[in-house]
């Protein structure tokens, strides 16, 4: 008897242990509904909500696409994302470089991300308030804060995606200057989604980089660029202070021996002013080709000036960087 009521003590003991523990399960998290589709062309600014996407952070982020009028929702359109400058906006990397004139011409989708700025409640200004990528280096607002760029760069493709229609196998990535590092950076990391990048006047400030495939690239830079000199140096940053920067044709060779390149390039023909080399085939047919503009400071080649010559130098037109990376990208699908 004694035996018979320890035994229904305990099954009743387990029974409300049991069901204490299957209690209601945890709703899952709402589904976001699909974001809108885009049909008009045109510059359209999209927002990605911190609340929707964790991980972003504290912060929401911001692109505009640049939709040109041949597109119609059924052919697949390739992408270039343009990475602006240090202390640049989205509206300043499109006046500087003209990407979205390219974008007509030539058939895809122009699209131009905002960086991050240290104070989000105002606007983003070159002094005082400056965007910023975190490229890697540990530098500016977005370095210190270890702002996950990566994440929100393959968000905006999810979302991209998701609006409009995009060939996968043609996302390109180009940049200037710290954009130019970020597109370094993405290259290394992205690499299972990108098809190729375009640094120009940026370093690879990556200490270890391992791509997750080979890349190839194409790189610009001004013999005379006072912020990224192509054989290194002291460098006075436009914020203050002074940064001894490495030869910037070490990120090229850096990239050459990641892919795995032959070591002594081609010459390529070019016009009078302008250097280029070309460094390949590597791994998967990957190449690097490497352009040097005579007495071009630190800006777009082609484009406009928006920073004083004092700070950054000359401009050049010896080439148009929009046709030579387009033709660049072009030649290389991901594959």
């Amino acid at each position: 008897m004694h035996h018979r009521v320890v035994a229904m003590l305990w099954a009743a003991l387990l029974l409300g242990h049991s069901g204490a523990m299957s209690g209601p399960a945890p709703s899952p998290p709402p589904k976001l509904p699909p974001p809108q589709r885009i049909t008009t062309p045109g510059n359209h600014t999209i927002v990605l909500k911190a609340d929707d996407h964790p991980k972003l952070g504290e912060r929401d982020r911001r692109y505009i696409v640049h939709v040109p009028v041949t597109y119609d929702g059924k052919r697949l359109m390739p992408v270039v994302i343009m990475l602006h400058g240090g202390g640049g906006t989205a509206r300043n990397a499109m006046v500087e470089t003209g990407w979205s004139t390219k974008a007509e011409r030539a058939g895809f989708l122009a699209v131009f991300p905002e960086g991050t700025a240290p104070d989000a409640s105002k606007p983003a200004r070159f002094f005082g308030n400056p965007q910023t990528w975190n490229d890697g280096s540990g530098r500016f607002y977005s370095g210190e804060n270890k702002i996950d760029d990566g994440a929100f760069m393959s968000l905006l493709m999810d979302d991209l995606m998701a609006r409009l229609t995009v060939d996968d196998r043609r996302i390109y990535v180009t940049g200037f200057s710290n954009g130019a590092s970020m597109a370094f950076r993405l290259g290394v990391e992205l690499g299972d989604r990108i098809a190729a990048i375009a640094p120009v006047s940026g370093l690879l400030q990556l200490k270890n980089p391992k791509p997750d495939r080979p890349l190839s690239l194409l790189y610009i830079i001004g013999a005379k660029d006072p912020l990224v000199p192509l054989e290194g140096g002291r460098v006075r940053m436009p914020w203050g202070g002074v940064e001894t920067r490495p030869p910037a044709r070490d990120s090229v060779l850096k990239w050459v021996e990641m892919l795995q390149c032959p070591q002594k390039p081609k010459p390529l023909p070019t016009n009078d002013g302008v250097k280029a080399w070309k460094y390949g085939p590597g791994r998967n047919a990957s190449e690097v080709v490497f352009y040097v503009i005579d007495g071009m400071g630190h800006t777009w080649p082609g484009g406009k000036r928006l920073l004083p010559e004092r700070i950054v130098g000359k401009t050049s037109d010896k080439i148009k960087a929009n046709d030579v990376i387009w033709e660049f990208f072009r030649q290389h699908p991901k594959k």
